[in-house]
């Protein structure tokens, strides 16, 4: 074997989350480097060693880019797979775990209002200084928001590949997946199959190659920002943090006790620590499908089932994005003076809820939708950008968090209808499916 061969085998031979934890210290180490380096260092020796730094951050640049390269085509796959091998009748558990998915993402929204009015937050927006009180931007109602999304779904389907517009692409998924059903030979078949196996291969190669970008990602947010990107959002960081965490730990396991009465905290945790970890650092719903799908495997859930629930909640279900849609919106709002009642607030609920089903599962995602919650106080459209910019400047934290708590809940809630199930049809023993924990398939 060559050296570059065994180099990289011994590599990939240490824990992911130790070679994350290295990327993310030598990466902000090397920015701070790079950002001090002119106080440091006489100036023909720091600009050298700027120059030498600065290739860093395209490692953050590449892997980002792709993600989001093979995310819409990894989507596009599963989905088309999953319907041509599902069976004919349909699952009803599937219609829980929607529900369950719409209902945890409007009230993720709601914990975000209450979160943002106990802990207003100011912003530091350029833009606003002028702003009116009170926007004139056009009002967007929820009726157009949900006619827009709509139009959304029959969008060209190359053009929601190249754009990552997921919503287009579940759609188009299943709509091929259903003419393939009826009318495609069995070689077709396992060509779709086959692919979809190879992309999520491809996906497993960049994931191996996470710390690498992560340490980019990092490099590149110390080197512009210093240690000031967590002492100046602070405040809006750990309100981020405090809705979602209220998601993750009371609302869902809420409605997974309802869902399947029983304990869910077991659930829970092992979700978050088995897809939730490698959520948080590849930052990507879409990403993260085959670690999901791998865990749902390994709990004995009925892969009919899953294989549809998961790549559908990696597009839909966003409670982690509508925390970051409504915190972000109303700490705008705050900024801006302007007064908005909890009722007015709330009503920001369904429409971050609309908004965040419509978020492209990759990095970064949910704030583009920010100006469209933004129009809804008629907030111009130029502030609504730099808040959009403030979301970058923290995301380091703030995407990760939201992707955890997105991915995660996906298993979460494809495990509370399993268990539902299970317990109505007498599969397996009461103590497992008190526990949350069913015994591991091989």
């Amino acid at each position: 074997m060559s050296f570059i061969g065994k180099a990289f085998n011994s590599y990939l031979s240490i824990p992911l989350p130790a070679r994350i934890a290295a990327g993310i210290v030598i990466g902000a180490l090397c920015g701070l480097v790079s950002r001090n380096v002119g106080n440091l260092l006489e100036p023909g020796d720091a600009a050298l060693l700027i120059r030498i730094l600065d290739p860093l951050g395209l490692l953050g640049d590449c892997f980002i880019s792709a993600l989001k390269a093979v995310a819409p085509l990894l989507v596009l796959l599963l989905v088309m797979d999953a319907v041509l091998y599902s069976g004919r009748k349909f699952d009803p558990r599937l219609g829980r775990i929607v529900l369950l998915y719409l209902l945890s993402t409007v009230l993720a929204a709601l914990a975000a209002v209450t979160v943002s009015f106990l802990m207003p937050v100011d912003l530091i927006l350029p833009e606003a200084v002028d702003a009116p009180a009170s926007g004139s931007g056009e009002q967007l109602t929820l009726g157009g928001i949900l006619s827009s999304l709509i139009v959304g779904l029959f969008m060209n389907p190359l053009d929601a590949l190249l754009q990552g517009k997921f919503l287009s692409i579940l759609m188009w998924a299943g709509m091929a997946g259903m003419a393939l059903k009826i009318c495609a030979r069995d070689t077709t078949r396992e060509m779709i199959h086959d692919l979809s196996l190879g992309a999520t291969k491809c996906v497993g190669w960049i994931i191996s190659l996470a710390p690498l970008g992560i340490m980019g990602l990092v490099y590149s947010a110390a080197a512009a920002n210093g240690p000031g990107i967590f002492q100046t959002y602070g405040m809006l960081i750990l309100s981020l943090l405090l809705a979602m965490a209220v998601t993750g730990l009371v609302i869902n396991p809420l409605l997974v006790f309802l869902t399947a009465r029983i304990n869910p905290y077991p659930l829970v945790f092992r979700a978050l620590r088995e897809s939730g970890v490698t959520a948080f650092f590849t930052r990507s719903s879409a990403a993260n499908i085959p670690v999901n799908m791998r865990l749902c495997r390994k709990m004995g859930f009925e892969e009919s089932v899953f294989s549809v629930s998961i790549p559908l909640g990696a597009t839909v279900n966003m409670c982690g994005a509508a925390v970051t849609i409504t915190v972000m919106t109303l700490a705008t709002v705050h900024t801006l003076g302007m007064e908005v009642t909890f009722l007015q607030a709330a009503a920001l609920c369904c429409v971050s809820a609309l908004g965040a089903c419509g978020t492209s599962g990759v990095a970064g995602g949910s704030l583009l939708l920010i100006p469209l919650a933004c129009s809804v106080f008629g907030i111009p459209y130029d502030v609504a950008m730099a808040t959009v910019g403030v979301g970058f400047v923290i995301g380091v934290i703030q995407d990760s968090m939201e992707t955890a708590l997105n991915s995660s809940s996906d298993v979460v809630f494809t495990g509370a209808a399993e268990y539902a199930h299970w317990k109505k049809h007498g599969k397996g023993t009461a103590g497992e499916a008190d526990a949350g924990i069913p015994e591991e398939a091989d």
